[in-house]
């Protein structure tokens, strides 16, 4: 095993592509099981199909094909035979373009810019255009609202207002728990919108007043789903943005946690080295979610390779799936 070839087919290799334009996926992790059979200077590859098969778990139709596309894009080169199997050069000199960092930057920023925006608008909406009062001196009381309706109050007659009169000595109960003047004013109007608004709230709200979360609530509850599923856990902030790009980019949430699932199931089949599966961040930016996984029956053999059988996988599989960073 050559660590200049891995740390080149992992990210330094330009990014091939798929008939549709989109990037090769499987094809970059085949060149990864190449440049793991390399040398230093990515010569001398020689794996089987079958050999490929067994640390990808893809079909060989699907490992031919993606062959094919390397070696059409020219990151690995026909080197001869070795015992009939095919020997590969690897194309170490061509160097992934700079603009590839630069286009996540950007759609990076983008994004934190339109978030930035629905959080502004969400704000604004929160904001109701309420009842405006005007208080002016201390006996014209102006209330502007749809009607615009304008009162003065002013106290010229001397008598005064019932609830303002002082109960008489005679008249106090034997303990002396009169209510106050601004107790009886207050019992006797209607409460205002503000005193609505901050009286106190019931500890548990009902199921039903409970509020929906918002479109960013909801995509944090689901990629906790999905980083608690993906086996591999390592840097979650950046796993986090790669999983907010993929669903701008059209995917779905429910999708990619089915996916992820798929893929840590596939990964247990194979027995597959925790150092092999990729980082999250990787495995949602190269949109691995789409790539093709073998049917389970696929892994029966009457010849080398493990046996296995169709079968679920108990929990105690996937609980030593999550364990694999």
């Amino acid at each position: 095993m050559s660590t200049e070839a891995m740390n080149w087919a992992m990210d330094d290799a330009p990014m091939s592509r798929t008939e549709k334009g989109k990037p090769d996926t499987t094809g970059r992790h085949i060149l990864q099981v190449l440049a793991e059979h390399a040398r230093s200077d990515g010569s001398n590859s020689h794996p089987s199909i079958l050999r490929i098969q067994y640390r990808t778990g893809y079909d060989r139709t699907t490992v031919q094909r993606a062959l094919r596309r390397l070696e059409k894009a020219a990151l690995i080169e026909r080197d001869g035979t070795v015992d009939g199997r095919t020997r590969w050069q690897l194309a170490m000199g061509m160097v992934r373009p700079a603009t590839d960092w630069a286009d996540l930057e950007r759609e990076e920023n983008e994004y934190r810019a339109a978030a930035a925006g629905r959080k502004r608008r969400s704000r604004s909406k929160e904001v109701t255009d309420s009842t405006s009062v005007t208080v002016t001196g201390g006996e014209s009381v102006t209330v502007t609202h749809s009607e615009s309706v304008t009162s003065d109050v002013t106290d010229s007659a001397p008598s005064r207002h019932a609830l303002n009169a002082q109960p008489s000595r005679t008249q106090r109960r034997p303990n002396h728990q009169q209510p106050s003047v601004n107790q009886l004013h207050k019992d006797s109007c209607a409460p205002s919108a503000h005193e609505r608004d901050s009286a106190p709230q019931p500890l548990f709200a009902s199921p039903a007043s409970s509020a929906e979360p918002n479109s960013e609530q909801q995509q944090e509850i689901d990629f906790a789903a999905f980083y608690a599923i993906y086996p591999r856990k390592i840097a979650k902030g950046n796993a986090r943005k790669a999983f907010a790009a993929a669903v701008k980019r059209g995917a779905k949430p429910a999708d990619l946690i089915a996916a992820a699932a798929a893929h840590r199931d596939n990964w247990v089949r194979c027995k597959t080295e925790s150092r092999f599966i990729p980082h999250p961040t990787t495995w949602l930016n190269g949109e691995r979610y789409d790539d093709e996984l073998p049917n389970p029956s696929a892994f029966q053999s009457s010849g080398s390779g493990p046996q296995t059988t169709e079968r679920n996988l108990t929990d105690e599989e996937i609980e030593n799936a999550s364990h694999f960073a």
